[in-house]
């Protein structure tokens, strides 16, 4: 991968190194007076301190030896010692020409945990930010050259389970489940996804008032856990239904995962991490029940003891917790886990961390990543409901933006609209979606985000198909092109510019765990595309390098483009 702010960065350290000044790394950044350069150095300040000189003096040694060099045109000292430099057009020319996008392969294994759908519930909007920051994130590291494992962790173990099991216990008692004497097989019985989000709901409201039906949940829950015959059954046909259901939305959103476990799958473990933890002498009693404290000397805030086993010896949602970190680092020694879930999540995952390091089920070297994001809201502020104030489904948020890009689609378009707007709607909600930074909440709106102008999928896409609408024409018009040769307009050396930032805005999303700086960096090279487009007449100038180079230009801008839009996991649509 071509790395040109390694290259700014490298030839300023050597410049300093020759003039005596031994530094072990620097920091170029984009200047923020774009009159006096195009990027920027402001370490003379720093070195000032450490070598006893004025940042003057400093700046004005880097200066001399860079001003040698013919990739810059133009570097210069502003107020107390900024360095603002200028490239070349010969340098930026042969280093946009340069065809090296691919990273090599990093030694290092990471674990995502993203997705969380709970069995026998409807996705509802909640569970779009952790499917599409994960995946996107999964996609960016693959493409930075890192091994990774994804994993949807199914909420498929516990109650839940137990109330929708006791609901259909009390509709249909003469299933066959039911019948503890049963033998040979069960019917097939009419289990519908539709059926099982009717019940939960009913279900986890009767046991809020009725505290006998409660008691009757957990004592199914306890059946279950148990693999009671008929029980563990059903289950198992509510998890068929059910999965099938979750995937086919994570499909429509382009989100896969390398392993579909569930809270159910750790179970196995328990027993296992039990004994270790009482090996080790790490639980201790807290009014009868068993937990593990993690506060440290340093924390702000209280940080409560994780609870591992509760007074009458049953298991809890962070006890699952721990046993999936036991099984992870000794299934697939990652070298980190990260976990995109809600930020209001925090606190369980820094009891779950320091827990797992505690106890040394974690080695030091292994980095457990909370990476919480913020919630998406309605136009109240508050988080995204329907008309009537309850949850909205994924489903339905989908197919009401689906049917929005259908009324806005070209009427010109007769072939495959249907596919099309699906395409332009995943457009609409992801790019919507990874716009903030991470941790933001922000308020979804279905007209603005379905726009062909302004910070939108929409228009993202618009704008990759007219790229390859023009490389068509020329294709077949038998123009050929090859190579940039020269910079004939401010336009002209945006784009270029634009293009050389590819590998720090890929690394920054990455260290930040965020996709924002990608949806930003889509905007302005798209725009500043579309403006370069507006003000040149490609196909039909007569000067022959400066077509080609603007055909060049286009060419690298796509193929970003895309790349890009693939790491977010959005689909260009042939036509819009």
């Amino acid at each position: 991968m071509k790395k040109f702010y390694k290259i700014l960065e490298d030839m300023i350290q050597k410049s300093l190194q020759d003039s005596g000044y031994n530094v072990s790394s620097v920091v170029v950044n984009e200047s923020n007076r774009p009159d006096l350069g195009e990027y920027q150095y402001n370490g003379s300040m720093t070195l000032a301190k450490e070598f006893h000189k004025s940042p003057i003096e400093i700046a004005k040694d880097i200066v001399e030896k860079l001003s040698k060099d013919s990739f810059f045109k133009d570097v210069n000292i502003a107020g107390p010692g900024f360095i603002n430099m200028t490239i070349s057009d010969q340098a930026l020319i042969d280093w946009t020409n340069i065809d090296d996008y691919k990273y090599e392969k990093i030694d290092k294994k990471i674990f995502l945990d993203y997705g969380g759908a709970n069995v026998a519930k409807s996705l509802h909007v909640g569970h779009l930010r952790s499917a599409n920051i994960g995946e996107a994130l999964k996609r960016l590291c693959n493409y930075l050259g890192y091994e990774t494992i994804s994993d949807t962790h199914l909420g498929d173990w516990g109650r839940p389970l137990g109330l929708v099991i006791l609901e259909l216990s009390k509709r249909y008692p003469n299933w066959s489940y039911f019948n503890g004497s049963h033998t040979g097989d069960y019917e097939d019985v009419d289990i519908t996804n539709a059926l099982l989000e009717e019940i939960y709901p009913y279900a986890s409201n009767k046991a809020k008032e009725d505290a006998s039906y409660l008691k009757e949940a957990q004592e199914m829950t306890k059946r279950l856990q148990n693999h009671e015959k008929g029980i563990y059954d059903l289950w198992l046909k509510i998890m068929e239904v059910s999965r099938k259901s979750i995937l086919s939305i994570y499909k429509r959103l382009n989100t896969t995962f390398d392993l579909y476990k569930g809270e159910s799958d750790e179970e196995e473990f328990i027993p296992e991490l039990l004994d270790y933890l009482n090996k080790i002498n790490i639980l201790e009693d807290s009014e009868g029940a068993k937990v593990i404290f993690v506060s440290e000397e340093d924390d702000k805030l209280e940080i409560p003891p994780m609870l591992i086993l509760k007074s009458d010896g049953g298991l809890l949602y962070s006890t699952t917790e721990l046993a999936t970190i036991y099984d992870r680092i000794k299934a697939y020694n990652p070298n980190e886990i990260w976990y995109l879930v809600d930020k209001r999540q925090e606190l369980h995952f820094v009891q779950a961390f320091r827990a797992a390091y505690k106890a040394k089920i974690a080695p030091k070297e292994t980095k457990l990543v909370f990476a919480g994001f913020g919630t998406m809201n309605g136009p109240d502020g508050k988080p995204f409901k329907t008309r009537d104030g309850g949850v909205m489904r994924l489903e339905d948020l989908l197919s009401s933006v689906k049917d929005e890009c259908l009324k806005r689609l070209n009427s010109d378009i007769t072939n495959n609209r249907e596919e099309i707007a699906e395409k332009i709607a995943i457009s609409v909600v992801k790019y919507a979606d990874l716009l903030p930074v991470r941790d933001s909440d922000y308020v979804f709106d279905l007209e603005k985000f379905c726009d062909l102008e302004g910070k939108t999928g929409p228009y993202i896409l618009y704008s990759v198909v007219r790229m390859k609408s023009l490389l068509t024409k020329a294709k077949e018009s038998n123009i050929n092109y090859s190579k940039i040769s020269v910079i004939s307009s401010e336009y002209d050396r945006k784009l270029m510019l634009l293009l050389n930032n590819l590998d720090s805005v890929l690394n920054k999303s990455f260290n930040n765990k965020s996709l924002n700086d990608i949806t930003e960096y889509l905007y302005d090279l798209t725009t500043s595309y579309n403006r370069f487009y507006t003000e040149h007449i490609i196909l039909k100038e007569e000067n022959e390098l400066k077509r080609e180079s603007w055909l060049c230009l286009t060419k690298i801008v796509y193929e970003i483009t895309n790349l890009l839009l693939n790491i977010l996991a959005i689909e260009v649509p042939e036509k819009m």
